[in-house]
């Protein structure tokens, strides 16, 4: 017998050896797990989602003014935004980032709360066996003392127990427990053969001092709940920051635009200077060096007008990725909701109210402590010696059948234990160093939170100085821009020698600062009340963003067995805004975008000056002076926008 069981296990030995060959190295290192190299799949083995495919983006080689103009108001914009808002974007420069936060955090960390809670849940424990014994030993043989003979023992055992314990708040643990065993000898003697041996007990364990009492208990559940709504302030302090991020990459559109009609107008000025130069010449009646220096001139202003061009390029390219629209969709952002150009009034007092209780930041704060409160009642606790209360009681019971096929049966048996258990490590040297580090960790919270305070304050007073900065500034470069430009209207009407020629440029140079700087100081007053409105954590109550709970189906408590419960899935942003009015223009148009040449004419017509009669003529009877210099000729620029900043009247 025994030699057959070792030819069975010799043939199941090389059978799995044989397999193992014939699977190859690869099953091989499932079988022998040592990774004695670096597998790295190749990019084209993964499998990712597609890029979007979508046209070219515009450049300054190609910027493709021509594309579809998309009048988009400043609320029309800000609902865009929320609709595609599944990740938070927040603009950086010319370009837009995630923050890493979605509308599903705060539900994913609000299931947290089932976790901790979790513990408290009746926890069912059934354990079911059926045995069957038969092992052999040997014994003298009775007819013949010198011999043995080799008998078994059969026996079949069923073992049956089930149990059921539940967590209470006071720290207890209360287990109700039910144990069965029946067994049947066949071959043997026994007083009950077969018998069924059960017993029943209850028991509680109640913590005395560690581990008992409700706050202590329930402070994990709390700690869960609190940062459920940490979850949910970062959330909303991330949409804040997109809100700010879509309104000022809005007014720094809107500035792009205007700087790039004022560089516009000055190449068409240094357009109309170097034609009167050239004709000049022409006619000997200047020098070369003031052609040359309107030569130099023009060329600068048409690099001043290439940089605005991809700067215009660039904003509208980081409002689209801040909006989730892809690159370049063939049409262009036009904004039209035109700028705040009146000053607000402000309260101090009333501002730092606002800040100190709605500022997402600053209410993380507050909850951070509240958390780390709550773990100084565990780490209290922690610190106690274990003293323990033990109470148990049980019900014995004993049937089964005698040698005379007689079934009988006991009851009545029970027994029943009460106990103190202690234990201390001697010292509580791990736990005290807890408990001191956690007291540490509630100061440092409640100075952070004074900081956040501290800072808060003076976030909003740099927006205030900021915001009567930016509107005195925008006053002063009105008055700078009237100068300009009655110095401008003047120096084209004087004399035609080289320093005068200078005086032009300088004055064309003066005008063009003059419109950039009032535009980037309103744009930069507009940009500064949203910031403000961000410091005082009530920017999206301003625009009427609210948050919504999404709900989804799931398994609930109860497995597959029960109906799917409805649980929080996302928190995105909603709401309809309508703060910003819909201009009937191009928002640029706030500004008075009016080309000084035309001015000039009197008429307000969009149509270019006749140079020719700008150009000086010789007097009669006068000779023309001639020169040796070959007339150059640079053409006739024409803007790249298709009329962009006309009416839409």
């Amino acid at each position: 017998m025994c030699n057959r069981r070792k030819s069975y296990l010799l043939a199941i030995t090389s059978t799995l050896f044989a397999s193992q060959a014939a699977w190859g190295q690869s099953h091989h290192e499932f079988i022998m797990p040592e990774q004695r190299r670096i597998r790295v799949r190749a990019p084209e083995q993964i499998a990712v989602p597609p890029i979007p495919r979508t046209p070219a983006p515009a450049t300054v080689a190609n910027p493709q003014w021509d594309a579809t103009p998309n009048d988009l108001s400043l609320s029309e914009v800000l609902n865009l935004s929320l609709q595609n808002l599944n990740v938070v974007r927040v603009l950086n420069g010319i370009n837009a980032t995630s923050t890493g936060r979605t509308i599903y955090d705060p539900a994913i960390t609000n299931t947290n709360i089932d976790n901790a809670r979790g513990i408290f849940d009746p926890n069912l424990v059934v354990n079911n066996s059926w045995q069957d014994n038969n092992r052999p030993f040997g014994i003298p043989d009775p007819g013949d003392p010198t011999q043995s003979l080799i008998v078994g023992n059969r026996n079949r055992l069923h073992n049956m127990n089930a149990s059921l314990s539940k967590r209470v708040l006071t720290g207890g643990v209360i287990d109700f427990g039910v144990v069965g065993a029946n067994s049947r000898l066949p071959n043997a003697l026994s007083p009950l053969n077969p018998q069924s041996q059960a017993n029943a007990a209850v028991q509680l364990t109640q913590p005395l001092l560690q581990g008992a009492g409700f706050d202590v208990n329930r402070a994990p559940i709390v700690i869960s709940m609190i940062d459920t709504e940490r979850s949910y302030f970062q959330f909303k302090d991330s949409i804040q920051t997109h809100v700010q991020s879509i309104v000022q990459g809005y007014w720094q559109l809107v500035f792009a635009r205007t700087e790039l009609w004022a560089r516009e107008q000055q190449v068409r000025q240094l357009e109309f200077a170097l034609k009167r130069a050239e004709d000049r010449v022409a006619v000997g009646d200047a020098r070369l060096g003031e052609l040359s220096q309107a030569r130099v001139a023009y060329e600068n202003f048409r690099a001043s007008l290439l940089v605005a061009q991809g700067n215009l390029l660039q904003r509208e390219s980081a409002l689209r990725n801040v909006l989730g629209l892809s690159p370049f969709d063939n049409d262009r952002l036009i904004p039209t909701s035109p700028l705040v150009d009146q000053k607000l009034p402000l309260d101090w007092e009333q501002l730092l109210s606002l800040a100190e209780t709605y500022r997402p930041d600053l209410i993380e704060l507050k909850l951070v402590l509240e958390a780390d409160q709550q773990r100084l009642i565990v780490r209290n606790n922690d610190a106690l010696p274990r003293l323990d209360g033990v109470a148990l009681y049980r019900w014995n019971g004993l049937e089964g059948t005698t040698p005379a096929n007689t079934r009988i049966e006991a009851d009545g048996f029970d027994d029943w234990t009460l106990g103190v258990n202690f234990s201390v490590p001697l010292g509580l040297r791990s736990s005290r160093a807890a408990l001191r580090q956690q007291e540490l960790v509630i100061q440092r919270d409640q100075v952070n939170l004074q900081q956040g305070l501290h800072q808060a304050s003076h976030n909003i007073a740099i927006s205030i100085r900021n915001l009567e900065l930016f509107y005195a500034q925008y006053e002063r470069f009105q008055a700078v821009r009237k100068a300009a430009m009655e110095n401008l209207e003047q120096q084209i009407e004087i004399g035609n020698e080289l320093e005068q020629f200078i005086v032009l440029l300088q004055a064309i140079v003066d005008w063009g600062n003059a419109v950039s700087s009032e535009a980037q100081a309103l744009v930069a007053y507009n940009s500064e009340l949203a910031n403000l409105e961000r410091e005082t954590g009530t920017i999206l109550e301003s625009h009427g963003i609210s948050f919504v709970e999404e709900r989804f189906g799931s398994i609930g408590p109860l497995g597959r067995l029960a109906v799917p419960v409805l649980y929080p899935e996302a928190t995105p942003p909603t709401g309809d805004v309508n703060r910003y009015e819909d201009g009937s223009e191009s928002s640029e148009q706030r500004f008075d975008l009016v080309d000084p040449l035309e001015r000039l004419r009197g008429d307000g017509t969009a149509e270019p000056m006749d140079l020719s009669k700008s150009v000086d003529t010789p007097q009669p009877g006068s000779q023309p002076k001639v020169i040796e210099a070959k007339k150059i000729s640079f053409g006739s620029w024409q803007s790249p926008f298709r009329n962009p900043f006309k009416s839409r009247n």
